[in-house]
């Protein structure tokens, strides 16, 4: 069989000699590699007085968006769930009642929307699903917990809050 790549090395099953046997040069081979280390700069960073800068396509925490109005932009159509290769978002649809148009755009909208963070891969496919782009991967890490309920996003977790609105903690 042929192999995808030429990394590929055949496997040395001739004996070992004496030297190979007490096992020394390959001692010796990473106390080289150690002492190369022991020179170069630490990558190490003392997080609360320095902040580690990331790469500008880093994907963390999902935010669900809100329009200039602070309407809703989640119109519930399904597309970033089925997207979802870890199928880490499930959600129900409602549809809008008569007096809450000044809560969702359309009159579909999200009545329950929840990311369970223990399975999501940040690989973003969510949010290039979304048509109205309601739901974007910010720049901040997922906070520790010390139950798995506590990785479990509800709505209230990932929308943006109104002007004036406290989030709870």
């Amino acid at each position: 069989m042929q192999t995808l790549t030429n990394r590929a090395k055949p496997v040395d099953r001739r004996p070992m000699n004496f030297l190979e046997k007490l096992y020394l040069p390959a001692i010796g081979k990473g106390m080289v590699i150690t002492f190369k280390h022991i020179f170069q700069k630490k990558p190490t960073v003392s997080y609360p007085e320095e902040k580690r800068e990331f790469s500008p396509v880093f994907r963390g925490l999902h935010i669900l968006n809100r329009d200039k109005e602070g309407r809703e932009n989640c119109t519930a159509c399904g597309l970033c769930a089925v997207a979802c290769p870890a199928e880490a978002i499930t959600m129900e649809a409602a549809e809008r009642k008569p007096g809450e148009e000044h809560l969702y755009r359309e009159e579909k909208y999200a009545a329950r929307y929840e990311i369970n963070m223990l399975r999501c891969i940040f690989c973003g496919f969510c949010e290039e699903a979304c048509p109205k782009d309601a739901i974007y991967l910010s720049e901040t890490f997922a906070p520790a917990h010390y139950k798995r309920e506590g990785f479990i996003y509800g709505k209230q977790d990932l929308l943006i809050p109104l002007p004036g609105e406290q989030k709870n903690a």
